[in-house]
């Protein structure tokens, strides 16, 4: 039987670039995501390299939804060895002018998205004795940025939980693993959402953003998926990738 791993935000992206890996790899791939078409070519692009997919539409934000998916996981490949929790979206703004739909909104997804599968997924990581968690989360888990305050809250509180996690879980055989990318060159700006005081104030903050993804040391969706593997292969407790050190200070910058 083939291992399988269940990821998260599998659309695009990082998810999208992890899933080929992973398949690559041997495994088996479990699609989760809010986007169906995307999702679809996806679980293809694993079906051509040779491996089982399955792809199920679901937002993570929906505890409902994700009982749905583990269910629906377990009963197509009995077991899932690996979890990659890597859906999330990013919201730019001073608090000011961050209202409290979006406070709700990111830490939904970004936070009890991932607090979620892993309940969902925990008991028969415990009663098998054995699994992988890996938590993709961010500089932002690590550093504080202006103009990233819901952002930066929601990935801290992903770190938290996150080496917690680690401390109840590494006695009784679960890897529990932080991967944290600096800024990333994907297509993430297509669900960011950018707050300012007014119109003017954030188009220019999106095409900072726009502008600073294009640059040398940005890592790539590809990047992140190796980090993970290697995460897993070798058991590791935290990946850092890129230059979050380099992402910090161009965002300070480009307030």
């Amino acid at each position: 039987m083939a291992n399988t791993v269940l990821i998260t935000g599998a659309s695009q992206g990082t998810g999208k670039a992890t899933a080929l890996l992973f398949a690559r790899h041997g495994y088996d791939v479990i699609l989760a995501a809010r986007q169906p078409e995307r999702l679809e070519q996806v679980a293809a692009a694993v079906r051509a390299e040779g491996r089982q997919a399955l792809a199920v539409p679901t937002d993570t934000s929906d505890v409902q939804r994700v009982e749905m998916l583990i269910q629906t996981a377990l009963d197509r490949f009995g077991r899932v060895d690996v979890l990659v929790n890597n859906a999330g979206f990013y919201l730019s703004g001073l608090m000011q002018y961050t209202p409290l739909d979006d406070w709700h909104r990111v830490m939904d997804t970004n936070f009890w998205g991932y607090v979620h599968t892993i309940q969902g997924l925990l008991p028969q990581f415990l009663a098998r004795g054995s699994g992988s968690i890996v938590n993709v989360i961010s500089f932002g888990g690590a550093t504080p940025v202006p103009e990233m305050i819901a952002f930066c809250a929601s990935k801290y509180a992903v770190t938290g939980l996150t080496d917690t996690l680690r401390l109840e879980l590494a006695p009784k055989g679960i890897q529990v693993c932080a991967v944290h990318p600096g800024v990333i060159n994907s297509n993430f700006l297509e669900r960011a959402i950018f707050r300012g005081q007014d119109a003017a104030q954030v188009e220019e903050r999106r095409k900072q953003l726009q502008a600073l993804v294009q640059a040398p040391w940005v890592s790539r969706p590809e990047d992140i998926a190796d980090a993970i593997w290697s995460a897993v292969r070798s058991g590791k407790s935290e990946v850092i990738v890129g230059q979050p050190l380099t992402a910090t200070k161009a965002l300070q910058v480009a307030v």
